[in-house]
Formats: C-alpha cells, sequence, structure tokens
C-alpha cells in the first residue's frame, strides 16, 4: 500500500479511536448525573421491594386512598342503618369520606408518601428500625423540609390500610419500629413469612361487628369491604383471597366466628368477634380506630362509647379477680408447704 494510502488510513483510526474514547466520558458523565440526581429509593424500587415480599403486590397511589376511603365508611354505614341514635345529626356520607382521605392521592408530596409507606413496610417485614435519617436519605431527599408532613400522611396510611402504628423508640436518635395494632404474634400465625400485615382489613372487620351490635351478617361485613375495593370474588393486591381469608383464616386464626343463621334457608352467614381478638384488642381500641377515621374521638360515637367503657370496666374487674385467684393460690400452696414441714425438736 503506498505510503500515502497509509498515512491517511492512520489518521482515520485515530480519529475514530479519538470519538470513541470522547463517546467514552460523555457516557460515564452522563451515568455519574444520572446517578446522583436520581433517589436512592426511587418510586420504581419500592414496587420492586414489596413485589419481592411474599404475598404482596405493589399498591398504587389510587388503590391505597380508596382502602382508607372504605375504612371511613365502616361508621358512615353503620349510623345510616341506625337511623334513630342521633336523628339530628348529620351523618357523613361515603362521599364526605373520600373527599376526607383525597389529600393522601394528590398535591407534589403524594409520591414521596407512598415512598415512604413501602419504604417503611419493607423495614417493618425484614424487622429492621429505621431512623429519620435514613427516611431523609433514601424517600425524602429534597422535601426534607415537609419531613413531618409526610411521615403524618404515610402514618395515617399504615394505619388505615395496614393496621401498623408507627412508634418512635429513641427520641435522641430518631428510631422508629412499625407495631402491630395487635399482639406481636398476629402476623406469626396469619403470615409466617411476616408479608404485608391484614390487621387493618381485621380491624375494620371487628368494627363492623362491634358497630352492629356484636354479630353482623355476612353481607353487612362485605358491604363495607366493597365500598374499600375488596370483593369476595376477586384477588385483592394486599389481601389475596379475600373470601378465604375473611371466612377461613381468621376463623381458623380464632380472631372471627363465622356460622350460619339460625334456620335460615337457604343459608346465611354471620360474623362475631373470636376469642383471639377479644384477647388481643378490646372495643375501645377498636373504636379509637374507627374514630381516628373521622378524625374525632370515641366520645363523639355516645351509643358504642358507653359499651366500649362498660367493655373496659369489666375487662378491669376481671384482671382484679383473676389477680385475686392468683394470690389466693399462692397463699393457699404456701400454707400447704409450711403445714408440711416438720416440727422444730
Amino acid at each position: 500500500m503506498p505510503r500515502g494510502q497509509k498515512s491517511k488510513q492512520r489518521a482515520r483510526e485515530k480519529r475514530r479511536q479519538a470519538r470513541g474514547q470522547q463517546e467514552s466520558v460523555e457516557h460515564a458523565q452522563a451515568t455519574v448525573v444520572e446517578e446522583e440526581e436520581s433517589p436512592s429509593f426511587s418510586a420504581s424500587n419500592t414496587e420492586d421491594v414489596i413485589e419481592e415480599l411474599p404475598g404482596a403486590a405493589a399498591p398504587s397511589n389510587e388503590q391505597e386512598p380508596e382502602m382508607a376511603t372504605g375504612a371511613a365508611a365502616v361508621v358512615s354505614y353503620a349510623r345510616s342503618k341506625e337511623g334513630t341514635n342521633n336523628p339530628g345529626r348529620e351523618r357523613p356520607s361515603a362521599s364526605q369520606a373520600r373527599a376526607a382521605m383525597k389529600h393522601l392521592q394528590s398535591g407534589p408530596l403524594a409520591e414521596r408518601v407512598a415512598m415512604l409507606v413501602h419504604y417503611l413496610l419493607y423495614k417493618y417485614q425484614v424487622r429492621e428500625s429505621v431512623t429519620k435519617a435514613d427516611m431523609l436519605k433514601n424517600v425524602i431527599q429534597m422535601y426534607k423540609h415537609h419531613f413531618p408532613e409526610i411521615l403524618k400522611k404515610a402514618s395515617e396510611r399504615l394505619e388505615l390500610v395496614f393496621g401498623l402504628d408507627i412508634k418512635e423508640v429513641d427520641p435522641n436518635r430518631s428510631i422508629y419500629v412499625l407495631v402491630n395494632k395487635l399482639e406481636p404474634n398476629y402476623n406469626a400465625r396469619v403470615t409466617d413469612n411476616r408479608g404485608v400485615p391484614k390487621t387493618g382489613l381485621l380491624m375494620i372487620i371487628l368494627g363492623v361487628i362491634f358497630t352492629k351490635g356484636n354479630c353482623a351478617t355476612e353481607e353487612q361485613v362485605w358491604e363495607v369491604l366493597n365500598m374499600m375495593g375488596v370483593y369476595e370474588d376477586s384477588i385483592h393486591f394486599i389481601f389475596g383471597d379475600p373470601k378465604k381469608l375473611v371466612t377461613e383464616d381468621l376463623v381458623q386464626d380464632r380472631y372471627l366466628e363465622y356460622r350460619q343463621v339460625p334456620d335460615s334457608d337457604p343459608p346465611r352467614y354471620e360474623l362475631l368477634w373470636g376469642p383471639r381478638s377479644y384477647a388481643e384488642t378490646s372495643k375501645m381500641r377498636v373504636l379509637e380506630f374507627l374514630a381516628k377515621i373521622h378524625d374525632t374521638v370515641p366520645s363523639a360515637f355516645p351509643v358504642w362509647y358507653e359499651e366500649a367503657l362498660q367493655d373496659e370496666e369489666e375487662r378491669a374487674q376481671a384482671r382484679v379477680a383473676a389477680r385475686a385467684r392468683i394470690s389466693a393460690l399462692a397463699r393457699a400452696r404456701s400454707k400447704a408447704l409450711t403445714s408440711s414441714l416438720p416440727c422444730p425438736k
């Protein structure tokens, strides 16, 4: 090959190499910028995390508030069926409940609220505490000045939808944990692998039963659950098979009783509190849950509040009686041991 052509070929090769190096540098710079600008715990990441957890799908921004709205409908539904307790008092409607919860769906911070809910659920399911610094770094980021508002809304959603309370266990270091509204062993039975908690749904069902005179027909329960987007013949994004959960799983775990209505033909069924619900929660706690949904206090519902107070008094008396029996048994055992000792010589 002539020397001139070789020189031109070498020049072209050098230009190609230079362009390739420049493209590599530009790509690397773009990657760094992208990594710096992207959140370390993005919305897509939260969905991936939730989907990796057993028995769970990533809830959308619309689905969770729909459940919270349906939860608010429990009291509205029960009051609409009462009809005579407070005839002069305006009853909140489902549309009013929907409007009250609308702030969870809209606004510039709504995405961060949803991300924080998913992040905290992940921490709950892997049994890890979380610090304020973790939340700011991994989720809140540039919205750190809105941290109290975002945390408050996320806490409301965790409570209403999942039945979880967020507790600050170390104020000095701002360490938080999520606590199930029922006893800690609840999820060990219903979800051994600590999947998405179902306590929120159970609290709603217990609320329906309580407000319907401590015994609700299956139709009454499903009427309220339908308002939450939970249908007996449709798989739910959180609860899986709702029919099986309500009529089998929670019954086997003794949180609910499911029995046929006497003399019903065709057969109809009703739901009551099971023994574990009586042991692990109370009418007052369920009423507090319902009252919080409506941003009020339990005494705003005088009939149910009176019944809940009576239940608290009966529980207190039962505890006193149990302690007295234990003390009496201890004294009797001590006396028997003393009388069996040989007399000193």
